[in-house]
């Protein structure tokens, strides 16, 4: 019996006594002096419940909030600074700021950053437009990754407006420290024979955070001859910037420069610095040639210069170089470890010049050929063009991979769903995340489910860059086992995320697609991989449960996402942003009755590749207890009982649902959320679309199922899914295709050709094409007809825009959302090498 159970019994046993006393002649009180004991008691006892009750339910949502931003227990998937120089010397520098056009930074919590600026002088009145940071609008593209080996090398093209840059850059080992790196800034007019040579100043910048010591050597007419520097985790180092040349050429050609050393105003506000810095006029005045005029920074070396005293040290260093000079030119800025050069038994020459371009061309053909070895497309008979589309998917993918540190915001999850919570945000605990990124120009952060399908492709390439990344994201867990759908970490990150999506909340999930690369390795077998594994299962095993019980449904093996958008009168449909789908039609009107069919069959995956993986592993516990489960979730008769739609024909949602539902003008409000007949009841939701399809996407169904040949016939249907350009996320047929959410929110999920899915289509047909069965032969048909329209479309697409596209029109082709968008539409190679 329960405490609070006994204390409320207690007041009329006490009462009871009292009169039994005064019935029997005793000792009893005066009548009111007795009133006012029993209501003084009574009152006493009703305070006391109150105050313990209270204070129960205040040390619940303390330890609540405390849980949600304690870190896991479980010993990480890493070993100990795994991001060390140390432990990775390879992996230690890198293009880790996706965000920029150009830079690179350390794998470290407050790393050294180096970074590229440019700005066409002259071409546009008043300050020149300064690049920096990738951005939608900008006008800036195409641009990306020709090549990128995700370790020690890339080459990059961007095209702005009259200009061509190219990027590049190649690591050389040694040491302790990283070793060295090189790059080359290649500027070049777009169009070849133009008689006025546009006038061009780069800005090569270095930032620190307080702690690394920078001695700038200045030589004449504010060129820097080098910067010497040094700090705990480097060592001791030098930065050199070479003299500009002609491509191709090493006779140094005129430039004219300028330098400016501040303080660290914070990363997000180095573009305003330079920007507002850019203020006064200089002359770049070439032997023999025109002066022109040209606005530079204005500033010296000087230690006063730098602002209030003291502040350098205490903020960091930012330190430019401003190089101007006429098209075509060639610069190189070097980077040499004190530690390699000590280290090498003979002095090597500094990685430039011939040296360099030696080298670009060794590691570009180096590439070549392991990409050839892994995709084999050659070998599969594409042409050029496309093996040249499969290495810029590949490499914008790689050069997309950051390196974040920081503080994300958590919302605890208080256990009670809907009502307004009064607590506050949190700070979660200074965390790395090593991840790719969806797009570098809008998502330039981590997501969790688009990270699990990037690394289908990663993994290919590099399994080791896989491991990594999988242990920096099981980093993330919190003590009940929860991950963020959304990583902000870091000011740079923050800098570029709306308020609203800062905080993450603790009761919100994400599709586990993590499991997808981890089923992958273990269909390969590879020892480094299984010895990773080991060390992570304690934390996909908490990962898995922590879903498994949060995100329960209604009735036993349903499952439900928490945090869809309460009922709004501006909402077509209450989003479902934790499902990945966002506004893909769910019940009109959400309810705790919901049974959702894609996070189902997300868990059926997830128990089948954990009940695999601890077999394999030889967890007899684990899969003792994971194989119950695994069996109920992969049953077909169970899954029929909870999601089959007979009067729909295919699997589906259930809620509390009508079709009756439209958004219609209402002045002044505008488009208003209007709910007509037949009133919502529980039924199963009728929107066909990618969700109906999950227990054939992810291969849940057997090969005799008779539920596989509908969903292959609604599939191929051109009036429901098929399009010529891919598998539309939403039926033609479907009252929400195409339709806004609200005024201010165009369709998403609701049509649009989206790569992820219909990779994971793909590789279910080839997957059903290849078994016996009554439906091999459709399956093997339509994977034929679907990889042909889904590719070519990529395909034409890049070379329309030279852009990998967010999403794709079911309609025309054409590619939408944002861009360049080398996440997951990278996938587009693995369907060329029919490699699922």
């Amino acid at each position: 019996m329960a405490r609070g159970e006994r204390r409320r019994r207690g007041a009329p046993v006490d009462g009871a006594r009292t009169a039994e006393r005064a019935a029997r002649g005793g000792p009893a009180r005066r009548g009111g002096e007795a009133r006012g004991f029993a209501w003084r008691a009574a009152l006493g006892v009703v305070v006391l419940s109150l105050a313990l009750g209270l204070s129960g339910c205040w040390l619940l949502e303390w330890h609540r909030a405390r849980r949600a931003v304690t870190l896991h227990s479980a010993p990480p998937s890493l070993p100990p600074d795994s991001s060390s120089p140390a432990v990775a010397p390879d992996l230690f520098w890198g293009t880790y700021r996706p965000h920029v056009y150009f830079g690179m930074k350390t794998r470290s919590p407050k790393p050294l950053l180096t970074g590229l600026m440019w700005a066409q002088q002259g071409a546009t009145p008043g300050t020149p437009k300064l690049r920096h940071t990738c951005e939608q609008g900008d006008g800036v593209g195409p641009y990306g990754w020709e090549f990128h080996d995700g370790l020690s090398f890339g080459r990059q093209h961007i095209q702005d407006g009259a200009l061509r840059l190219t990027t590049e850059f190649v690591k050389r080992p040694g040491g302790q420290h990283g070793g060295d790196w090189s790059w080359r800034v290649t500027v070049e007019p777009q169009a070849s024979g133009t008689s006025a040579l546009p006038l061009v100043s780069l800005f090569f910048y270095v930032v620190t955070d307080g702690k690394e010591v920078l001695v700038p050597e200045v030589g004449a007419k504010g060129q820097l001859k080098f910067i010497s520097g040094h700090s705990s985790e480097l060592g001791d180092f030098r930065f050199t910037l070479m003299a500009p040349t002609n491509p191709g050429d090493l006779a140094p050609k005129y430039s004219s420069y300028n330098v400016f050393w501040s303080s660290n105003p914070g990363l997000p506000l180095l573009t305003e610095m330079v920007k507002s810095r850019l203020n006064s006029w200089f002359q770049h005045r070439p032997p023999g040639a025109s002066p022109e005029r040209y606005l530079g920074l204005p500033g010296s070396l000087k230690w006063e210069d730098k602002g209030p005293s003291g502040q350098g040290q205490g903020q960091g260093q930012f330190l430019i170089q401003q190089v101007t000079l006429k098209t075509p030119f060639s610069v190189e800025l070097v980077f040499e470890s004190g530690s390699a050069r000590a280290g090498r038994s003979q002095a090597l020459e500094q990685l430039a010049g011939s040296l360099l371009t030696q080298a670009l061309e060794s590691h570009a053909e180096a590439f070549r050929e392991h990409f050839e070895k892994t995709f084999q497309l050659k070998e599969k008979g594409l042409s050029l063009e496309e093996q040249a589309l499969g290495q810029v998917a590949l490499s914008g993918l790689l050069g997309g991979i950051g390196y974040f540190y920081g503080q994300g915001l958590v919302l605890a999850d208080m256990g009670v769903e809907g009502s307004e919570q009064k607590v506050d945000p949190a700070l979660f605990p200074p965390v790395p995340l090593f991840t790719a990124v969806p797009s570098r120009s809008f998502f330039p952060r981590g997501f969790l489910w688009d990270e699990g399908f990037h690394q289908l492709v990663v993994q290919r390439w590099d399994p080791r860059l896989t491991r990594e990344v999988l242990g920096h994201w099981l980093g993330l867990l919190n003590a009940d086992g929860w991950i963020g759908r959304e990583q902000v970490l870091g000011d740079e990150a923050r800098a570029r995320v709306p308020p609203e999506f800062l905080v993450q909340k603790a009761a919100h999930a994400n599709p586990p697609t993590l499991l997808l690369p981890v089923a992958h390795m273990l269909e390969v077998g590879d020892p480094a991989d299984f010895a990773f594994l080991r060390r992570a299962f304690p934390r996909l095993c908490a990962w898995f449960s922590w879903l498994h019980k949060s995100q329960a449904g209604p009735v036993p093996l349903s499952y439900r996402w928490r945090g869809r958008d309460p009922v709004l009168p501006t909402l077509l449909n209450p989003k479902t942003l934790p499902s990945g789908l966002d506004d893909y039609p769910r019940a009109s009107h959400p309810s705790v009755s919901e049974r959702h069919l894609d996070l189902r069959c997300w868990m059926a995956l997830g128990a089948r590749v954990l009940l695999r993986l601890a077999e394999q592993l030889g967890e007899a516990e684990a899969a003792a207890e994971l194989g119950p489960l695994a069996a109920s979730l992969e049953a077909e008769e169970n899954l029929d009982e909870l999601h089959w739609a007979p009067e729909l024909g295919v699997f589906a949602d259930f809620g509390n649902h009508t079709k009756a539902v439209q958004l219609k003008p209402r002045p002044p409000q505008g488009l208003v959320r209007v709910v007509g007949r037949p009133h919502p009841r529980l039924q199963y939701v009728d929107a066909l679309g990618y969700v109906s399809l999950f227990p054939l996407l992810l291969r849940l169904l057997d090969p005799n199922s008779p539920r596989l040949g509908p969903l292959l016939d609604v599939l191929a249907d051109s009036h429901h899914l098929w399009s010529p350009f891919g598998l539309r996320s939403l039926a033609a047929s479907s009252p929400f295709y195409g339709q806004r959410n609200s005024e201010h929110d165009p369709p998403y999920w609701r049509g649009a050709v989206w790569l992820n899915i219909n990779y994971l289509a793909l590789g279910a047909l080839y997957h059903y094409g290849h078994l016996e069965g009554p439906h091999q032969a459709q399956a093997a048909k339509l994977h034929r007809e679907l990889r042909t329209n889904v590719v070519g479309n990529v395909w034409r697409q890049y070379q329309a825009t030279g852009f990998l596209w967010e999403q794709y029109s079911d309609r025309d082709g054409r590619g939408m959302g944002c861009r360049p968008f080398q996440g997951w539409t990278s996938l587009v190679l693995l369907a060329m090498a029919e490699d699922y």
